[in-house]
């Protein structure tokens, strides 16, 4: 673990359960004010973290910083929120070796990450490190599902920003208890004017901040959804998670080498009538096709998402450039795919 006096602490939001006047249990806001470490070697870590075991299960707040994140992109810190510290884990000092020491727990089933919007993450962990980002909670799929299961339908495109998410007095708690939006719109504009911001070192204190801005809330809004979250909507967000992790990440082998996808639990088959399994599907757009998948400012695109219950995903500038990424229930993946062909071979 951290041996070196921390120079850097931060407030962490921290759900405490207490009672009401009815009798009801109910989860408060309060804040911890915690350490944040710089790690550059894997001994600075909680060796809970490094060696995860059924005996002491996490759940910890997670996120990555880099160079135009994806699998071509540079990783250069991956914050990892706890409820006693955060701790920043500077791939630029550390290197390859120091990643790969966290291999064990970011595909283990036994610690929970908790991360707003995990594709280009994975796709980042995968590609450079070979690690398989296994058992996370998605604030973003958790968000849609809380609001489709309070009759709030969203649009095809309605994604929740994190910004977005942090703003929700639902799930951020007080209002003298977010985020300063103004130095979080600061980073923005420096990343804009210079993308190699997170690769200089050392870090600078704004750094340092904006990193453990992006995960000290996360450990709050995750006890804030599984309180609101039903059966049904629990499984969708553990199959979503693990659907989003493997997004961005195709191989050779149909994803054989992952973790199994969670099945649905029995509970949720009565009489037939439970939640369909839900897949993801890769479909190759053959050079020169994507325009028709798009269409003229993404009208095509967005039809077929219309008119299909799945979430359906290009790669863009980032890539993979020729493939469309399909998730959803399997009948409503199998028509959006039939839809997609069509537009590729209308002439």
């Amino acid at each position: 673990m951290a041996s070196s006096l921390p120079s850097y602490f931060t407030h962490l939001p921290l759900p405490s359960l207490s009672t009401s006047h009815s009798g009801e249990k109910r989860v408060d806001d309060d804040e911890s004010r915690v350490p944040i470490h710089i790690v550059t070697v894997a001994s600075q870590l909680p060796v809970e973290f490094l060696e995860p075991s059924p005996q002491s299960q996490l759940v910890i707040g997670f996120d990555c910083e880099g160079v135009d994140l994806c699998r071509h992109g540079t990783l250069c810190v991956m914050q990892l929120a706890f409820r006693d510290a955060v701790y920043l884990v500077d791939a630029i000092e550390g290197g390859e070796e120091l990643i790969k020491a966290c291999k064990p727990a970011l595909e283990s089933n036994y610690i929970t990450k908790v991360i707003h919007d995990c594709k280009r993450d994975s796709e980042a962990l995968y590609f450079q490190f070979g690690i398989k980002l296994n058992n996370v909670v998605d604030t973003q799929i958790a968000y849609s599902l809380i609001e489709e299961q309070e009759g709030r339908k969203r649009l095809p495109d309605d994604y929740i920003s994190f910004v977005g998410l942090l703003a929700d007095t639902r799930y951020c708690g007080t209002v003298r208890r977010r985020i300063s939006y103004l130095e979080k719109e600061e980073v923005r504009v420096l990343l804009r004017q210079d993308p190699m911001f997170w690769t200089y070192r050392p870090l600078s204190e704004q750094m340092v901040r904006a990193a453990a801005d992006d995960v000290r809330f996360l450990l709050f809004i995750y006890h804030q959804m599984m309180e609101k979250l039903n059966e049904q909507s629990l499984w969708y967000l553990a199959v979503r998670g693990a659907l989003y992790c493997r997004c961005f990440c195709v191989n050779s082998n149909d994803y054989a080498d992952w973790p199994s996808l969670p099945p649905i639990p029995d509970k949720l088959k009565v009489d037939g009538n439970g939640p369909e399994e839900e897949i993801l599907s890769v479909l190759d757009v053959p050079p020169g096709k994507m325009g028709r998948v798009i269409g003229k400012k993404g009208a095509t695109i967005l039809s077929i998402k219309d008119s299909c219950n799945a979430e359906i995903l290009i790669g863009g500038a980032k890539g993979p450039p020729d493939k469309v990424f399909i998730m959803g229930p399997v009948k409503q993946v199998r028509k959006a795919e039939a839809m997609l062909r069509g537009r590729i071979l209308d002439m």
